[in-house]
């Protein structure tokens, strides 16, 4: 009998998991804004990422998964719902991001969704440095997560010095459709909607004879004016603000709120903590400055008229 004898093959090939077993890939893909440049930026990244998948032997394309909405958080983000949603359901092995800015803002809330998809078993893979969650170290996602939140809070102060240059230059980006009595013009200037403007000035009128907000809420609806967005029910904080807005006499004050802390995106009242810009005769006006400041000082009086004295005879014809 011969002698047992044994011999070690050097490797030559390396096995990857994915070879044995096919991996569930999909991506998540997000953009900010519903603006013609970036919803052309998630059409190539849907593109990319589809092909991408596709192309690898031991991959089977999962889907792409994607918003067009705000990091701050996930409440609002469908296709980022709907892509937990499927991870638990175990319909997904691993999630390719361009970067961990795609998931969030927030670094502990991104640390928390890379642990929890940790436990299911699912990796993140990011593009940007070649960083897979469930391969790398634990400091390694949460430094990346920290790079994250960094660079959306740089990338949220460059939009709004962006912003404000425009602004201090004269050029100035409002909501059209949330704006009653005017519109965009073919010069990006706002004019004035002549319909929508006779509603702005009864308003007024109203106001000036004595109707409180719930009054001239009662007429508005009455009468069955619209609303800019063109529903039947009134708001009477919007007609509140409606009779404080500078904009009725051609000006614009810029920066009358501002966002205190980007991670909770919520506006807060501006009163002197940053830079306020104001442009005088911007556009032309709805409302002439005696009828306006009049209001004006009704309002700082509290002059509005108690909504429960007995009602002020209100014209019914505009």
């Amino acid at each position: 009998m011969n002698e047992r004898t044994v011999t070690l093959i050097a490797q030559t090939k390396f096995i990857e998991l994915v070879e044995r077993q096919p991996l569930k890939v999909v991506a998540y893909c997000r953009v900010s804004k519903n603006t013609k440049e970036q919803l052309s930026s998630l059409e190539h990244q849907i593109q990319h990422y589809s092909q991408f998948i596709k192309s690898k032997l031991n991959w089977v394309f999962a889907g792409i998964y994607s918003d067009v909405k705000s990091g701050l958080n996930t409440k609002n983000r469908i296709g980022y719902k709907k892509l937990m949603q499927d991870c638990k359901k175990k319909k997904i092995d691993s999630i390719i991001v361009k970067s961990l800015s795609r998931f969030g803002r927030d670094a502990l809330e991104i640390i928390k969704q890379i642990r929890r998809l940790r436990k299911m078993g699912i990796g993140i893979y990011v593009e940007i440095g070649g960083i897979n969650t469930m391969t790398s170290g634990k400091l390694i996602f949460e430094i990346l997560a920290a790079q994250a939140q960094e660079e959306s809070r740089m990338k949220s102060e460059n939009t709004k010095f962006g912003i404000k240059q425009s602004v201090r230059n004269g050029n100035v980006k409002l909501n059209y459709s949330q704006f009653l009595g005017y519109t965009k013009g073919k010069n990006g200037k706002l004019i004035i909607v002549p319909e929508e403007a006779e509603v702005v000035k009864k308003i007024f009128e109203l106001y000036l004879e004595g109707n409180g907000c719930r009054k001239i809420k009662k007429y508005l609806e009455s009468n069955n004016i619209k609303t800019v967005t063109g529903k039947s029910e009134w708001s009477t904080s919007t007609i509140d603000r409606m009779l404080s807005s500078e904009k009725y006499i051609g000006n614009i004050l810029y920066q009358k709120s501002y966002t205190a802390n980007f991670l909770k995106g919520k506006q807060v009242k501006n009163n002197g903590e940053i830079e306020q810009i104001f442009i005088e005769n911007n556009h032309e006006p709805i409302i002439d400055l005696g009828t306006f400041y009049k209001v004006q000082e009704m309002k700082n009086k509290s002059v509005s008229f108690d909504d429960n004295q007995e009602s002020t005879t209100v014209s019914m014809n505009m």
